[in-house]
């Protein structure tokens, strides 16, 4: 009987167990808490993904981020090196042939064309890199701090780790006084058949417009997110779209990036049946009236998460973004992490 008793006992007592672990784990996933570990979906880096150190003359900016593949190889381009305006930071660009964690190998900066240098900014920023028959195209954006005197180029090659290869287009769309929106930010993709641009940031909010020959922007100009009634400064940049199960999905950054370990940047979703919208976050409320979900926020070391871009490999969706590395007086790094998703929504528990 004592060993009957001593059974039940154990028995008992398993089943306690699992019983509070599901309950916790429905817990974690209603409140968004960190006890399921959100480091589950971080990608182990290595190698040099963001540094910067005066003294030894160190600066391997990983601003921006955008990732893409070409054969076996991982590239990121990313905002330049911050420098004086008769000599701005080119894109910089780094390659892992090994894994999408690394190690990364920093490669340089890709020449700054001249049309650039008339803006007079200190670097290029906020790359993205789309692939079209073997031609890799690259935007950016060149632009004034804190104002809407903007410009997105376009280069393109065929040998992206080759620095040099890089051949300029010139601009693909321009900002300034008496326009709507902000031509920073710039990201493009294939829907149907049909390439689209989708840019934007507080000057305005998000835009989408249909992309013609991978160079000219053409026909009518969709504002597909805003946080203007919601926020002072209507902030909201970075965006990002991609295409999984009948659904677009819209991911951007909000709030203040910029100001190292100050910085509240974070990381927000929306999604809609068409890609021009209307994107709705899990509420039903549309990001055109300041709705959006807030997926990724500061997190222990990593603080002010955002900048963000998508790779799809194989059925799995990972996102690289920047943050600003509490432990090292805010230096910028780039983090890589698997999305797993939830009910269709993007998540990273």
């Amino acid at each position: 009987m004592k060993k009957m008793g001593m059974w039940i006992g154990l028995l008992a007592a398993l089943i306690i167990f699992i019983a509070a672990n599901i309950f916790y784990n429905k817990i974690d996933e209603l409140t968004g808490s960190d006890t399921m570990s959100n480091k589950k979906t971080m990608i182990e880096m290595s190698g040099e993904f963001g540094d910067y150190n005066a003294e030894e003359s160190i600066d391997d900016p990983a601003h921006d981020p955008s990732i893409f593949k070409a054969d076996d190889t991982y590239y990121v381009v990313s905002t330049g090196i911050a420098r004086e305006t008769d000599n701005p930071g080119g894109i910089y660009i780094r390659k892992s042939e090994e894994s999408i964690g690394g190690p990364w190998e920093a490669i340089g900066e890709i020449p700054v064309p001249e049309w650039a240098k008339k803006y007079q900014v200190g670097h290029l920023w906020a790359p993205h890199v789309v692939e079209k028959d073997g031609v890799f195209y690259m935007y950016y954006a060149v632009s004034v701090f804190g104002t809407n005197n903007s410009a997105i180029g376009v280069s393109k090659t065929e040998t992206p780790g080759d620095l040099n290869s890089w051949e300029d287009l010139g601009t693909v769309v321009t900002s300034g006084p008496g326009v709507s929106y902000n031509a920073i930010d710039p990201m493009v993709f294939e829907a149907d058949g049909t390439w689209w641009m989708v840019f934007g940031s507080h000057f305005g909010g998000i835009v989408l417009q249909e992309l013609d020959n991978m160079t000219e922007l053409t026909g009518e100009v969709y504002t597909i997110a805003s946080r203007q009634s919601t926020t002072a400064h209507n902030a909201i940049e970075g965006p990002t779209i991609f295409e999984r199960d009948g659904y677009f999905y819209l991911i951007t950054s909000w709030d203040q990036c910029c100001n190292g370990v100050d910085s509240t940047y974070k990381v927000a979703v929306g999604r809609a049946e068409s890609v021009t919208g209307p994107y709705v976050d899990p509420d039903g409320e549309e990001l055109l009236n300041g709705g959006g979900e807030v997926i990724l926020e500061t997190y222990e070391n990593q603080i002010g998460p955002g900048g963000q871009d998508i790779l799809e490999e194989d059925g799995t969706y990972y996102m690289v973004y920047h943050y600003y590395d509490g432990d090292a007086d805010g230096v910028i790094r780039m983090q890589i992490r698997e999305i797993n998703f939830n009910n269709d929504w993007p998540s990273f528990k």
